[in-house]
């Protein structure tokens, strides 16, 4: 069934058309990913098709009673409201607490949000959070989204992708997160130059069929060409998941990719980096570290050891509220360890992007504020000025002669990153670096990253982004530990899901998030375990050894984490170290699982 139809639609602001003449259609059960460059005409194609915006010329045809809900990158929330009566509307506390559908958008998207506080006293991320929950909670024949993503964590991100694919729902998204377009998407639409392209499939798809679309007309322009030959050379060496949904032919694609090198001669880099940086980038030794200073805040850090060694490239994960952000600081030296040291090398230069957005005069042009750093930088085998630079990361012709005052703030997000790039760092700590970034600058900013040589550590929810610059991932479960992931993120929710992981708020006693049914059993009455005190000793001997295993396997990991990062350039030695670590994990994950059986029995 027809649910909306665009026919001859026009639309500008001032001279340049958004859209020009677009005719389309979405159909019932229809999952379109929209993108496309920021400022290209994506939100107002989105918002078109909602009914929001009435265009300059053709017709918007809805079905006869459709209903259509939108979450836009804005929020009409009553701040005076509760957040419960926001989401909840009228529902009585037993219509909804009965619905096994509602407490799971509850405990997914607001399960740390107390549902009594007026919508005022939110955060803005907690307030995306809370329009995002009423707007799933009803039902509506076409959701229409507009960067969902934003302020969620990866496991937030996972469990909404899979509550989308699981809806009747006709859906229509636009988002930068491309690891969620590839997982909920069925078809993609790119808008460019005022039309909109149509693909088959999600991202991956929407890759491979543009660069088979370029190869066959031979009208890419040739830089771009490689960036996507480089792009799709990834994605057919990683997971086969990526590549399950395209319609075409997969030889075509072969082809294009047969004499592509890997992204990253990770063994030449490496080796470059330690002739950058020696032996030493960053030792924690026994270090213990809270959120919120010496004993305050959540505890992130417990006598924890690692190091990060030269030309590593680590992805650092948790849930929001975990440390990841308290993490960064430490290896920058804002903030000090409560007990432990940080052992910094000698010849670390370093350079932190983080979440804050740094003073910049808003005054000068952005070409003389990447200039002022340098004018000239070394970026692997090439020299890029700082023009070139700022070209490929958006800022192309007249917008390098832009005031810095004028730049929205994914524009001066893109500047900040440019600067410290400029600045020849070989340590870069990087906290959500593609916040406001359009795929077309990520792939640019991937693709820079590639060819340089040094130590990176990335705080990112953006998970297509962290795997693809990424070698390795790191997690905070809410143990005190830095905990290596050979499975990477499919490990750490994995993890999560079963209950192995916790937050670092969790972890301190904090409020954390409990389902409906582990909060008290269902007749109200108090748990009891029906054992007997002989039992209840023996079962209590029995988690005692098996924490003093898992003590044992942990100090054997860290043991091996500190051998890796000596063999950084061995690969055979790291291949067999690899492999021990892999051993162990499995190991601790068996009597991880015994540990929660047997607490289990206990009632605890």
């Amino acid at each position: 069934m027809n649910l909306v139809n665009l026919e001859s639609v026009s639309h500008s602001y001032g001279p340049k058309p958004l859209l020009s003449d677009v005719s389309l259609g979405i159909e019932a059960g229809d999952r379109i990913g929209v993108v496309g460059r920021n400022g290209g005409g994506k939100t107002t194609l989105i918002s078109v098709i909602a009914g929001a915006l009435k265009p300059n010329e053709g017709r918007v045809t809805h079905n006869r009673g459709l209903q259509i809900g939108v979450l836009s990158q804005g929020d009409d929330l009553d701040p005076d409201r509760p957040v419960g009566e926001t989401v909840l509307g009228g529902r009585a506390e037993h219509e909804w607490a009965g619905d096994a559908g509602i407490r799971e958008i509850l405990a997914n998207l607001l399960g740390d949000i107390d549902l009594t506080v007026p919508v005022g006293s939110l955060s803005g991320g907690e307030r995306r959070r809370t329009a995002l929950a009423r707007l799933l909670i009803s039902e509506h024949e076409l959701i229409v989204l507009d960067e969902p993503t934003n302020h969620l964590d990866i496991e937030a991100i996972d469990w909404l992708a899979r509550h989308l694919t699981g809806r009747r729902s006709a859906l229509l998204v636009v988002t930068h997160d491309r690891w969620f377009l590839d997982a909920v998407s069925t078809r993609t639409w790119e808008v460019v130059d005022g039309a909109v392209e149509r693909y088959e499939g999600g991202y991956a798809a929407y890759v491979l069929a543009k660069a088979e679309r370029a190869r066959i007309a031979a009208a890419a322009e040739a830089r771009r060409q490689n960036l996507m030959r480089k792009e799709i050379a990834w994605l057919r060496r990683g997971p086969p998941a990526r590549t399950s949904k395209p319609k075409f032919r997969i030889e075509a694609a072969q082809a294009l990719i047969a004499d592509e090198p890997p992204a990253r001669e990770t063994v030449e880099l490496v080796k470059f980096a330690a002739a950058r940086l020696g032996r030493t980038v960053y030792d924690l030794e026994d270090v213990t570290l809270h959120a919120g200073g010496p004993g305050r805040g959540p505890l992130v850090l417990d006598h924890s050891t690692w190091q990060f060694g030269p030309g590593d490239r680590i992805g650092l994960i948790g849930v929001n509220g975990s440390g990841k952000s308290s993490v960064l600081r430490l290896l920058s030296g804002t903030v000090e360890p409560d007990a432990g040291r940080v052992v910094r090398g000698r010849t670390v230069r370093l350079a932190h992007l983080s979440q804050e957005l740094a003073e910049l005069d808003p005054a000068r042009r952005v070409l003389e504020t990447v200039e002022e750093v340098r004018k000239f930088v070394q970026v692997g085998k090439k020299e890029w000025t700082a023009s070139a630079l700022l070209e490929r990361l958006g800022f192309k012709g007249e917008a390098q002669w832009k005031v810095v005052g004028d730049l929205s703030g994914g524009e001066r997000r893109r500047l900040q990153m440019l600067r410290l790039l400029m600045d020849d760092p070989n340590v870069l700590l990087l906290d959500e670096p593609t916040n406001d970034l359009d795929i077309e600058t990520l792939n640019e900013l991937e693709d820079l990253l590639d060819g340089w040589p040094g130590t990176l550590i990335l705080v990112s929810h953006d998970r297509y982004f962290l795997e693809r610059v990424c070698d390795r991932v790191v997690a905070l479960l809410g143990d005190g530990k830095l905990s290596m992931l050979p499975g990477g993120v499919d490990e750490y929710l994995a993890r999560r899901a079963s209950g192995a992981a916790l937050s670092a708020r969790a972890a301190a006693g904090g409020s954390a998030p409990a389902s409906p049914a582990a909060s008290a059993p269902a007749d109200g009455t108090k748990a009891q375990t029906g054992l007997s005190a002989k039992e209840e000793r023996e079962l209590r001997k029995e988690l005692s050894r098996l924490e003093r295993q898992l003590d044992k396997l942990s100090g054997r990991e860290e043991k091996l984490h500190a051998a890796m990062a000596e063999a950084a350039s061995d690969y055979g030695r790291l291949a067999s170290l690899d492999a021990e670590l892999k051993e162990i994990l499995a190991e601790k994950d068996g009597i991880e699982a015994e540990w929660l059986e047997t607490a289990d029995r206990l009632g605890e």
